[in-house]
């Protein structure tokens, strides 16, 4: 017999063994702490090992590890959900867990083509998920359909339907060669020219990031885009669906994302934050309409997994979201995120760093070649990698990017810290920052 071996997601990579985290750190077999600045991939939002919610798991393992969703209810599920529905916009008040954002968005675009269905007959052709280019909504073949981030899609794209796209806002690079504000926020009028150009009658849904994360590194919008979507979406009848799996629960300093522009979707898309990463947990948040069309037709949801609604992600949600009401975590990640993106800004004068940008404590730093005509490096000098190299030399995890500028070419990382932050946190991920990217610079540019 041979000996068991992880499947790594790279089998070029040598990776630090992790053995112990507490609150912003993480501490290697040798006992290096690293500073945890990008919360793994924007998950551990309230620090590592926090009492209240190892405890809460650790209760509820105890008293109910498991119910089968589609022959039980359970007491944590439907706390968790209770919490939930006091931080959500408007009406999205029913919840639908799931166990991470690839099923989040699944579940979502499923929904969307199941309400046209109950509400309008079987048939209904609304069908199409409008998404944009510059996006990541998940690793299925399903999400994967519905994404725009080109090099995870190429190897898979014979395997999957090809749903319609846009271009995304990207006033670094507007595909359109236009400048904020004289652009007339374009970026928001191609979502209503493609819709024309399809036809309303075929498409279910509008899926977009609020702030774009992984893809292009915390991209924020222009004020007017989220409100405009929200206009067109309803003006031709389609569901907006908001994919806050990385935005939501605090990330930006807003309970979500879409709190700042004032917007209510018809759907949002969350995991990450949700539960903290102490237990794989996600969730669609839907607003009454849609689930009284469906209660009134065929009476379920044609849809389920195993893990919906478990008692130990219930019981992890609940308890993070309690933690951070109880800590006004939202309001710190909004105090914090100003000195984070204040003091990045000031990164802009090292030769590699073409923008820093974001929102809250979600905040991006795209590298370049050359300033000012905005080239990019080729994708074989792996700009990221060598700057994520000198962050973590220095005891930093940021979280890197790639192919953003042409679907190709492009680097970008985010940092992200968990909302417990403090200001000492915020100096000690700056002055790392800055010592790393004036290291990398000299790397790449000799």
């Amino acid at each position: 017999m041979g000996e068991g071996k992880v499947f790594p997601r790279s089998l070029t990579q040598e990776l630090p063994l992790a053995v112990k985290a507490e609150g912003l750190y993480i501490y290697d077999e040798n006992g290096k702490r690293y500073l945890d600045g990008c919360s793994g991939a924007l998950i551990s939002s309230i620090g590592h090992s926090v009492p209240e919610v190892v405890e809460a798991v650790s209760d509820q393992l105890k008293k109910l590890a498991f119910a089968h969703p589609s022959r039980w209810r359970n007491k944590a599920a439907e706390e968790a959900a209770q919490e939930i529905a006091e931080i959500t916009p408007g009406n999205l008040n029913w919840v639908w867990f799931v166990s991470g954002g690839s099923e989040a968005i699944e579940s979502a675009i499923k929904l969307a083509r199941q309400y046209y269905v109950e509400r309008d007959g079987n048939g209904s052709q609304k069908h199409l998920i409008l998404s944009r280019y510059n996006s990541y909504h998940g690793s299925t073949l399903g999400t994967m359909s519905v994404g725009g981030n080109m090099p995870r899609r190429r190897v898979f794209a014979p395997m999957f339907k090809e749903h319609p796209k846009v271009d995304t806002h990207y006033c670094y690079r507007c595909p359109w060669g236009q400048e904020y504000p004289s652009c007339n926020v374009m970026c928001a009028r191609q979502v209503e020219l493609a819709i024309k150009r399809i036809g309303p009658q075929y498409i279910a849904a509008f899926l977009a990031e609020p702030v774009v994360g992984s893809t292009v590194g915390a991209l924020n919008p222009p004020p007017e885009y989220w409100p405009m979507v929200r206009e067109i979406t309803a003006k031709y009848d389609i569901l907006l669906i908001a994919d806050e799996v990385m935005t939501g629960f605090g990330r930006t300093g807003k309970p979500f994302a879409v709190n700042h522009w004032g917007v209510i979707p018809d759907i949002i898309a969350a995991a990450k934050s949700m539960a903290a990463g102490y237990v794989p947990t996600g969730g669609i948040f839907v607003k009454e309409e849609i689930v009284e069309t469906i209660k009134k037709g065929s009476g379920a949801f044609i849809h389920g997994h195993t893990y919906n609604g478990n008692p130990l992600s219930g019981a992890a949600t609940a308890a993070t979201v309690r933690y951070m009401k109880k800590h006004a975590l939202f309001e710190n990640a909004a105090k914090q995120g100003e000195l984070l993106g204040e003091g990045m800004k000031k990164l802009e004068d090292i030769p590699i760093v073409g923008q820093v940008r974001g929102l809250g404590l979600m905040r991006g730093v795209e590298l370049v070649a050359d300033k000012e005509k905005k080239r990019p490096f080729p994708r074989s000098e792996n700009a990221v990698g060598i700057v994520s190299e000198e962050c973590t030399k220095r005891g930093l995890i940021v979280y890197p990017g790639r192919g953003m500028a042409d679907g190709v070419n492009g680097d970008s990382f985010m940092v992200a810290p968990p909302l417990v932050v403090q200001a000492e946190h915020i100096d000690e991920i700056l002055s790392i920052l800055e010592d790393s990217l004036k290291a990398a610079s000299g790397r790449l540019l000799k």
